[in-house]
C-alpha cells in the first residue's frame, strides 16, 4: 500500500508485520498491534527480563511519550509509530551519543527513500524535519541487561507524520510536516509504509553496530551533511530558562552539540533541552 497525498491509510496491523518479518533480518521479533499504549515502554519492560532484538509497531499509542516526557499526540493513520529494541556492550559514557546517531540514521533512510531529497535534516539532538518543519520525532532509551555485565538494551522509537501537517501546525503553532509533504515537493515517488519501517530499523541496527565498535567520531561528517542547525544562532532552554546562547558549530566526538559562544565554545550534552533557532546572532 502506498503512501502518497491521496491516500496514506496504513495496512492491517497483521499484514504489516508479516512483511516486515519477511524483509527484515536480524530481528527476534517483529510485531504490530491496532493500538498499544507506548511501543517504547513495552520494549524496555521485555529487555529488563532479557536482552533481543526486537521491533514493535502500532497503528495508535495512547500513552505516547515524545523526548523530555513530552506526550505524542496520534491518530489511527495519521503517523507511522515504531521502536526497536537492540542488545549492546559499550561504556555507559557513549549511551548519550545514541540521541544524535538515531535522528541522523533515520534521517539518512528517508533521504534515500526520498531520491536523496536535501530538505530532509536534522534539528539537534534527533528531531528529523522537512526544511524547518518538524516531520518526525526520535525517542532514544536504555536499560541494562541484567544477564551481561557492562551489557544494555537501547530502544529507539519513531513517530513520523504520513498527513495533517497543516492541522498540526495550527494546533502546535509551529510548522509541522508530513510525508505527503515531503513526496509532492521533492518529485519522489511514492514508498509504502514497510518501505519506511524497514530503512530506519536497518539503518538504525547497522548505526548502533558502528557506534558499539567504533564511538561517535566516525559519524561527525555525516552529521555535517544533514545539520539544520549548522551557522544558525540559536538559544539553548531548559524548562524556559535561556541557559546558552551562540552559533551552532556541529557536533563533537561524543555527539554532543558545540555552540560558539561569546565565552567560548560549549559542549551541549543530550537531556532536557530544546534549540530554538534565533532571528538574529547573539551579540
Amino acid at each position: 500500500m502506498l503512501i502518497d497525498a491521496r491516500h496514506t491509510e496504513l495496512p492491517a496491523p497483521e499484514a504489516l508485520a508479516r512483511e516486515l518479518s519477511a524483509r527484515l533480518d536480524g530481528f527476534q521479533d517483529i510485531a504490530w498491534t491496532a493500538s498499544t499504549g507506548s511501543t517504547n515502554a513495552n520494549l524496555l519492560a521485555r529487555a529488563r527480563a532479557g536482552a533481543g532484538s526486537w521491533l514493535q509497531g502500532t497503528h495508535l499509542q495512547q500513552t505516547g511519550r515524545g523526548r523530555a516526557g513530552r506526550t505524542w499526540q496520534n491518530r489511527v493513520g495519521a503517523a507511522l509509530m515504531f521502536s526497536c529494541a537492540f542488545p549492546v556492550r559499550m561504556p555507559a559514557g557513549r549511551l548519550p551519543a545514541l540521541s544524535p546517531l538515531a535522528g541522523l540514521a533515520a534521517c539518512e533512510a528517508l533521504r534515500l527513500l526520498a531520491g536523496g531529497a536535501g530538505g530532509l535534516c536534522v534539528k539537534w539532538p534527533n528531531d528529523v524535519q522537512w526544511h524547518d518543519a518538524k516531520l518526525a520525532g526520535v525517542l532514544v532509551e536504555s536499560t541494562r541487561d541484567p544477564h551481561v555485565p557492562g551489557g544494555y538494551t537501547v530502544v529507539i522509537g519513531m513517530g513520523l507524520n504520513l498527513r495533517d501537517a497543516d492541522t498540526l501546525s495550527q494546533a502546535l503553532g509551529r510548522a509541522v510536516a508530513d510525508w505527503s509533504c515531503v513526496i509532492e515537493q521533492s518529485g519522489s515517488r511514492p514508498v509504502g509504509a514497510a518501505d519506511i519501517v524497514c530503512a530506519v530499523a536497518a539503518a538504525w541496527r547497522e548505526a548502533v553496530r558502528e557506534l558499539e565498535s567504533s564511538g561517535f567520531g566516525a559519524f561527525g561528517r555525516r552529521f555535517d551533511a544533514v545539520d539544520a542547525l549548522a551557522g544558525r544562532a540559536v538559544n539553548v532552554v531548559d524548562q524556559g530558562t535561556v541557559l546558552f546562547s551562540g552559533t551552532a558549530r556541529g557536533l563533537d566526538d561524543q555527539g554532543r552539540l558545540q555552540l560558539q559562544t561569546a565565552q567560548g565554545l560549549v559542549p551541549v550534552s543530550v537531556g532536557e533541552v530544546s534549540i530554538r533557532p534565533q532571528t538574529t546572532a547573539p551579540a
